[in-house]
């Protein structure tokens, strides 16, 4: 068979892969084929719950060339005051548009759907079972490396007894009759949006019993608002984090110190929280979350039987008529980080905290820009989603060293002030000398970067 011809295999039509090819294409001129095994792009969206949103403003997600929101706030609901946040279904059409509206009119894009990459550079339908091979002329991008995990497509890591009613999320949306009760398993934000569909529909907290294995800390969403209205919540949210590093006498002080200054919640007050996904709720959503009393905290399910549920510390009952809902997939495994770039392979990874399209935009940007596989390499220092809360601290300090030596390169620092996947930041170019109460939260800030980078330093060594 007679080889596909190309410059770039993408493996992955998910947001990452999305987000690269969107850059590579502004910046080269260069022949890309995507392969993906669903059938339209748009990654694990596809098979996320009906009621999935953003945690974050759609203001700086998506792809560099074309708005994702209309830059409109919320009027009504949990989020209200707040910019948008898309739903599954809007990302999906988005996802579908670029494609069809940019990537393939392009005529230099190539999609190959319900098909993945076997072998050594081959493409095989998941429909027929044809493979073809490809002639890469440059590099391989992985596309799939953070191994995004979904209820819908990850059974349970526990065992479940014939006869036990046990869904993924995306079944509540389905539901046809009233149930006994609800137990929801897993304690990450898709336990948390599960727990708060349940209220909004109106079932009773006291229908609601929630396990949650570890307590987590979350991020205020007023605190990630991108735009110039903003500017003082989201500038004065960096600003209070490196104070409070350069304030915090040890790690466990610090995370309080996080707290009282806004930056960080808890669902209790009463437990302190280990662990951290980086979720953002807003204010209102974790009010919601408090109304379910019935908090169950022995460790992970082990296995769940007829009428009890087993778990690493005990055991409780399970009525009879109760639905238990799986919400226990990691989203984010604690994949290991590699080399960006390595011979004939990139491997888009988190370059800024929470960052994931921003993070794929720049990393095609250095890709297009630069032919140093090690200067491009030390521009993108890679990021491991974290799991403990210490994590946050690593996320940190690479995030900060990374944006310092992209503001040393000219070209670079000049992308960034243009990128629309950097808005969160980009306010920062429009402050007018006037403008008298952010220039001093800016003196604030600079004043703290350097104390905070050697404290945050400190820290972290005694993580060991």
């Amino acid at each position: 068979m007679t080889p596909i011809e190309t410059d770039y295999l993408v493996m992955g039509a998910g947001a990452i892969g999305m987000s690269f090819v969107d850059t590579l294409l502004t910046d080269t001129d260069a022949q890309i084929v995507m392969v993906d095994r669903h059938h339209r792009p748009g990654g694990h969206w596809n098979d996320a719950y009906p009621f999935v949103r953003l945690h974050q403003p759609a203001a700086y997600y998506g792809v560099n060339s074309r708005e994702l929101s209309q830059g409109t706030k919320d009027s009504v609901g949990l989020n209200a005051g707040m910019y948008g946040l898309s739903s599954g279904a809007e990302l999906l059409a988005y996802f579908d548009q670029v494609m069809q509206q940019r990537f393939l009119p392009s005529g230099r894009v190539r999609f190959l759907p319900m098909s993945q990459v076997v072998g050594n550079y081959e493409v095989e339908s998941l429909v027929t079972g044809l493979r073809q091979p490809v002639k890469v002329r440059k590099k391989m991008v992985d596309g799939t490396h953070s191994r995004m995990q979904v209820p819908a497509t990850t059974s349970p890591r526990y065992a479940v007894a014939p006869g036990v009613r046990c869904v993924p999320l995306n079944e509540l949306a389905r539901l046809a009759q009233p149930q006994a009760g609800y137990v929801v398993v897993g304690a990450g934000k898709t336990g948390m949006d599960a727990c708060i569909w349940l209220l909004e529909q109106g079932v009773d907290p006291e229908k609601i019993r929630w396990i949650m294995p570890r307590d987590s800390w979350v991020f205020d969403r007023a605190n990630v608002q991108a735009g110039d209205d903003f500017f003082m919540n989201t500038w004065g949210n960096f600003t209070r984090q490196l104070e409070a590093v350069v304030a915090a006498e040890n790690v466990p002080d610090l995370m309080l110190k996080l707290e009282t200054a806004g930056e960080w919640m808890r669902i209790d007050p009463r437990v302190t929280p280990t662990a951290f996904h980086g979720a953002i709720l807003s204010k209102a959503e974790l009010a919601q979350l408090r109304r379910i009393e019935n908090v169950v905290r022995l460790g992970h399910v082990e296995s769940i039987d007829t009428n009890q549920i087993h778990l690493e510390q005990g055991s409780i009952p399970l009525p009879p008529g109760t639905l238990v809902v799986d919400c226990s997939a990691a989203g984010i495994p604690g994949v290991e980080s590699v080399p960006v770039w390595a011979g004939d392979r990139i491997t888009p990874q988190w370059v800024r905290s929470f960052g994931t399209v921003f993070s794929a935009a720049l990393i095609a940007h250095v890709e297009a820009t630069s032919s140093d596989d090690a200067e491009k390499n030390a521009l993108c220092a890679t990021i491991v989603p974290p799991t403990l809360a210490t994590d946050w601290l690593r996320m940190l300090d690479v995030s900060m060293k990374n944006q310092l030596r992209w503001l040393q390169h000219p070209e670079l620092r000049k992308w960034l002030g243009e990128s629309r996947l950097n808005a969160l930041f980009n306010s920062l170019n429009r402050i007018r000398p006037d403008e008298i109460e952010k220039v001093a939260l800016m003196q604030r800030y600079g004043q703290a970067l350097k104390p905070a980078a050697a404290r945050l330093s400190a820290l972290i060594a005694t993580l060991a």
